[in-house]
């Protein structure tokens, strides 16, 4: 299975940076090939400074070795092996018309001390934050989300959004970090959902990702917008920032396995602004975004 999923999510990077290349015009991404001293490695592949895209990463990586102390004590496990791989992206654009995305997709398994898979699950999923609420794009967003999620089971979509709603909080904003789209972890074996079906499931929304984003950055990249509307962008760019280094269990995993400091970091976004006390215009396009914020919505 890991070695199914990594030559998956090889194949998955090339598709994704193609695309994003081809839609920016003029931006390419710089590959990066880094090995990890305790096992394994990752590609990296950044863009910056494109005609639609101001920064993102697509990075993948596989790495193993023991788990770290820190990690036996989020899993409730003693000294055990692991692997892990996945694919995980983010793309911040130029423009504050075009909202942020966030994807990831995973597969982690743990070993006894004679090498036999004693757990292993399947994680992921992909979300949407922008800056200006264009409803039609979260509605488009969140049904090919569903389209994907349907194939497998009624049931998943609706699961899996709450899911990402209550996962992408930013507590100490009490606001969401974006609109959502679907988060999953520990997807593990059942009499419903074997392994394979699991990783059919997951490969099926890597594969729907750019059908679910980039039709949102066609239609977008090139309305007007003022110095004002970047501020604002790069205000909210904060409270993205905020939950990434705070919140994210993937940063925190990666920081704590000796991860690859810059693939780990290249979710920051270039420019931010943390604003005192900052409020948005009542009545304003702004108000409107942080009023969806506040109270996740069923946007189907």
């Amino acid at each position: 299975m890991k070695d199914k999923f990594y030559q998956y999510i090889l194949q998955l990077q090339d598709q994704i940076t193609s695309k994003l290349e081809e839609v920016d015009g003029v931006a390419k991404f710089h590959e990066d090939i880094w090995t990890r001293p305790e096992g394994g490695g990752g590609r990296t592949r950044v863009i910056e400074n494109g005609n639609v895209f101001e920064k993102g990463g697509v990075n993948i990586s596989a790495v193993h070795g023991q788990l770290p102390e820190a990690m036996q004590k989020m899993f409730h496990v003693g000294e055990a092996d692991f692997f892990a791989c996945g694919l995980s992206l983010v793309i911040h654009p130029k423009s504050p018309m075009v909202p942020t995305v966030h994807a990831n997709w995973r597969y982690f398994e743990m070993y006894d001390d004679i090498g036999n898979v004693i757990n292993s699950w399947f994680g992921g999923g992909q979300d949407l934050t922008p800056y200006y609420l264009f409803e039609e794009d979260a509605k488009h967003f969140h049904q090919t989300c569903k389209t994907v999620c349907d194939k497998h089971n009624p049931e998943f979509y609706l699961k899996f959004k709450k899911q990402c709603d209550a996962y992408f909080w930013n507590a100490h904003r009490n606001e969401a970090r974006g609109i959502g789209g679907l988060f999953f972890d520990y997807c593990k074996a059942t009499d419903a959902m074997s392994m394979q079906d699991w990783c059919h499931f997951v490969t099926e929304v890597g594969n729907g990702f750019l059908e679910a984003y980039v039709p949102i950055v066609e239609k977008r990249k090139d309305l007007p917008y003022a110095s004002e509307q970047k501020t604002w962008q790069e205000i909210r760019r904060g409270r993205y920032v905020e939950f990434n280094l705070v919140h994210d269990k993937g940063t925190l995993f990666g920081l704590k396995t000796n991860g690859r400091i810059e693939s780990i970091l290249m979710s920051l976004p270039p420019h931010v602004q943390w604003v005192y006390d900052h409020h948005p215009e009542a009545g304003s396009d702004e108000e409107k975004l942080i009023q969806v914020l506040e109270k996740p919505k069923d946007w189907i």
